[in-house]
């Protein structure tokens, strides 16, 4: 089991430590898994000039799966814009066909009183968002700036090919069978036309899910229900910039955004795995970052791309049993709990473990 390792940037060496350290427990009691560093972001472009240099590009084609920190920071934020971290980001997606982002937004009971909202309007709150990730408008083509009539104008492109649309919704209907089984498709097909296509070609792939139940919202009324009655979803399924926006507004019915993990997947379940947050460069250094998003990423990639659902499943309830102790970072602390660091949380997942 080949693991790239791209720690990245701000707080992503310290996450990432201790993610590594947890699967080193798993490691040391037989599973045989491998890594090796790689550089990804702003610390790509001090060290090769490139937020995703050709050294990073090839050690993520040979791995299996690639465990990622977090790319960016206001010290990049200067350069030319194919140069900036989150560049490399994009450009990792997009070179290993990454289409398939899951992000999970689940709360904890213990943290229940940590979110924006009342604790009974998310309590048991379980939603899986799969959010198309290489097409949409953030890839598609034609896109600049350029001058027309003396003025400045920037322009993108919402573009989605049918296969595009068809292949995340099989993804997503498929976790639905594995969880409630109810589906709910984000689109604005009542004034774009390619989110009209992205309807009708669910819509047609539901034929081949007919266990699940499919229904439909226009984006802006599901980010309104997202805070209004989130428990109502199981799967939402949308694209690329929808999803970025809903999956950013439902990390934070959890409490925090440092509890969340992702997948990123191609075709064969191959999958980059990050926190969802990002770099925050203010807490840099100073070991006071929550780890538990990483830690639990790594749970993701061993279950989606390894297939070892038993060791995932043991690093989650070691999460869960470290949450129930009462051990928070900074991000979930509440009175009464014990306030830990980055290294001594994940001292308290391996011990769980």
């Amino acid at each position: 089991m080949k693991i790239c390792v791209l720690a990245g940037d701000g707080i992503g060496p310290e996450i990432v430590a201790e993610a590594l350290r947890v699967l080193d427990v798993l490691r040391r009691d037989g599973l045989p898994l491998e890594t090796e560093m790689g550089l990804l972001g702003g610390c790509a472009v001090d060290a090769a000039g490139d937020p995703f240099p050709d050294a990073t590009r090839d050690l993520a084609r040979a791995a299996d799966a690639i465990l990622l920190g977090s790319v960016g920071g206001p010290k990049w934020d200067g350069l030319a814009r194919e140069l900036r971290p989150e560049r490399g980001l994009l450009r990792i997606r997009k070179d290993l066909e990454l289409f398939a982002n899951l992000r999970p937004a689940v709360v904890y009971p213990e943290l229940a009183g940590a979110s924006a909202l009342k604790p009974e309007v998310v309590a048991g709150l379980d939603i899986l968002i799969v959010r198309e990730l290489t097409g949409d408008i953030y890839f598609g083509q034609p896109r600049g700036i350029e001058v027309r009539d003396g003025e400045r104008v920037g322009y993108n492109t919402m573009i989605y090919s049918e296969s595009e649309v068809r292949r995340i919704a099989r993804v997503a209907f498929a976790a639905a069978m594995k969880r409630n089984r109810r589906l709910c498709s984000v689109d604005k097909m009542n004034v774009l036309e390619a989110t009209q296509l992205w309807r009708d070609v669910v819509i047609e792939t539901a034929a081949e899910f007919p266990q699940v139940e499919l229904s439909h919202m226009l984006v802006d009324n599901a980010a309104m229900q997202l805070v209004r009655n989130p428990r109502q979803f199981d799967v939402i399924v949308t694209g690329n910039m929808f999803g970025d926006i809903l999956s950013d507004e439902a990390s934070m019915l959890t409490g925090s955004i440092g509890m969340l993990p992702s997948a990123s997947l191609d075709a064969a379940n191959k999958g980059l795995y990050e926190p969802i947050h990002g770099s925050a460069p203010d807490i840099a250094g100073r070991g006071v970052a929550n780890p538990l998003a990483t830690i639990l990423s790594a749970a993701m990639m061993l279950r989606y791309s390894f297939g070892a659902a038993e060791a995932a499943e043991r690093v989650e309830k070691a999460v869960k049993q470290v949450l129930a102790q009462g051990y928070r970072t900074g991000d979930i602390d509440a009175p009464g709990m014990t306030r830990v660091g980055t290294r001594a949380m994940g001292d308290a997942v391996i011990a769980a473990m």
